[in-house]
């Protein structure tokens, strides 16, 4: 489907959503969380997919955050609902069972810096900000932000970003473990690139395993996620990629892998 406020293009096993609203700071209004879940949903099922590359149009912001205007005039149930559906579309992203990568090109704050943390991999130019300011407008995150800010960075990182509503630094975000490389702003494109490069010669359905052992793996004890590793570890016994890669190891050349 043709899309208004995001940019879908798909090439070389890659599709890269940019969301395409720069004199707003690319911020995310209601049709853009909307358009985001069906660009999502279909990258997800486009089996010539094999990596979702996230980021905003411009040189200013990733996503500067929601729209204000439209969270002025919401009602509280309004508002919940809101919530809900940012949810939704993030954890499409989040469950794509295929790895995704944030290339933040400036501001990541509020939705944006949420959309950013439902992100597999995060990549930052060295002048982008990212942060949670909900609470300087009398809000909280709704679109997931307590949740995955505190399992990729921890509870302390949590409660200071989210409660100051401070924005960061990429080099702080990096140090604090919410962005994994920070690029000179002339380096990010290729940067990101080399990163996605590396992902695509990877087994896709080992990435796919991997981030299944570790995505719920966070929410068990250690012995139960150790099981679900072990689970996950037999059912890549099983694959053609399997094979596939140990043959090229022994024989010495790159493997030739076709997600089977």
């Amino acid at each position: 489907m043709a899309f208004e406020n995001i940019l879908v293009e798909v090439e070389g096993g890659v599709g890269r959503v940019t969301v395409n609203r720069p004199k707003v700071l690319n911020a995310l209004n209601a049709q853009t969380i909307g358009e985001l879940e069906c660009a999502f949903t279909q990258l997800g099922e486009d089996d010539a997919v094999r990596v979702v590359l996230v980021t905003g149009a411009g040189d200013k912001a990733f996503v500067a955050g929601a729209d204000i205007n439209e969270l002025a005039e919401l009602q509280p149930l309004e508002a919940k609902a809101v919530a809900a559906r940012g949810q939704a579309a993030f954890r499409v992203l989040e469950d794509l069972g295929k790895p995704s990568v944030a290339m933040i090109n400036g501001f990541a704050l509020g939705g944006g810096c949420e959309l950013a943390l439902a992100c597999t991999l995060r990549m930052a130019s060295s002048t982008a900000r990212l942060g949670l300011p909900e609470v300087t407008l009398g809000l909280l995150p709704g679109y997931g932000g307590t949740q995955r800010l505190a399992r990729v960075a921890g509870l302390g990182v949590a409660r200071e970003w989210v409660l100051t509503g401070d924005m960061f630094s990429a080099e702080e975000a990096q140090r604090v473990g919410v962005v994994n490389r920070v690029f000179a702003p002339e380096e990010l494109e290729a940067g990101t690139g080399k990163l996605v490069e590396t992902l695509l010669s990877r087994g896709p359905l080992a990435l796919s395993f991997a981030m299944t052992a570790i995505g719920r793996g966070i929410n068990m004890s250690q012995v139960d996620g150790e099981a679900l590793e072990t689970d996950m570890f037999g059912l890549a016994a099983t694959t053609d990629d399997m094979r596939e890669g140990l043959a090229a190891f022994i024989e010495k050349r790159s493997a030739d892998f076709k997600g089977r």
